[in-house]
């Protein structure tokens, strides 16, 4: 797998297929195999996933973790990698990443879809936050990720039988540095940056997203230079809960003609 250091923190990220780069930015408790269902479909381009500290492989000095530093680390990972630019999708922390990264070092990015990203954390979603902490604290994260991250399609064919066994999976899958990546979350303000984006930007909103909220969205649509929206029938997890709709949406989109 390749590496690429960058101060105290060695990226780990995996390549993919070949093509024009597509840079896949994971959400906070995952790590870069989020992107698999998504990779799986990307037949044209070379896949660049890296895992944030906290996830994976990649290690740091355990230290907090910002946006800015995290943006840093993936436009290192395309240096590495050899790519002057990229198309860069991101999932909920690594959506506010690629936005960052779009909106700093516009030269980098050709396009961006950025699905449950928000412009600033309000207080709701600091509450919110706060709540996720005190569950990595006591160990009962897992039980409420279900809750939070699937819409509706979810919960209509789920049992209680089943959803127990995938909050047995998710205890498995968490990953060890996400009361870190949920710190940054905390912090996210993005609004000095969104209007230096040149990209062109999907802003993708799940329509029972809990966390991001469909004002969030607009916002960011509002003030990005370059911004269109659409929307997917999931929860805040779409990437899990409807994986080939997600990858169709955001390889629809980076695929089109400019």
């Amino acid at each position: 797998m390749p590496e690429v250091s960058l101060r105290a923190t060695t990226v780990h990220y995996d390549r993919t297929g070949d093509g024009p780069a597509l840079l896949l930015l994971h959400g906070t408790a995952a790590s870069r195999e989020q992107w698999a269902p998504l990779t799986a479909q990307a037949a044209g381009f070379t896949v660049l996933a890296p895992d944030f500290p906290g996830s994976g492989l990649t290690t740091d000095d355990g230290g907090p973790l910002t946006v800015e530093a995290l943006a840093a680390q993936a436009e290192a990972v395309l240096d590495h990698a050899g790519f002057a630019t990229a198309h860069v999708a991101g999932h909920s922390l690594g959506a506010v990443v690629a936005a960052h990264l779009a909106g700093t070092r516009p030269d980098r990015v050709r396009k961006a879809v950025l699905h449950a990203a928000w412009p600033v954390t309000d207080t709701r979603q600091d509450a919110e936050f706060r709540y996720w902490l005190d569950l990595l604290a006591t160990g009962t994260f897992a039980r409420m990720l279900p809750l939070m991250a699937f819409g509706p399609r979810y919960w209509d064919q789920a049992t209680a039988d089943s959803n127990e066994q995938l909050i047995k999976t998710l205890e498995t899958v968490i990953q060890p540095g996400t009361d870190r990546q949920v710190a940054a979350d905390r912090a996210v303000d993005l609004r000095p940056v969104l209007g230096r984006i040149t990209a062109p930007v999907l802003v993708l909103g799940s329509a029972h997203d809990r966390i991001v909220t469909a004002d969030q969205h607009r916002a960011l649509v509002a003030a990005i230079p370059d911004a269109r929206a659409a929307e997917i029938d999931a929860g805040h997890g779409a990437p899990a809960e409807l994986p080939d709709e997600f990858a169709r949406l955001v390889l629809d989109f980076v695929s089109a003609a400019p």
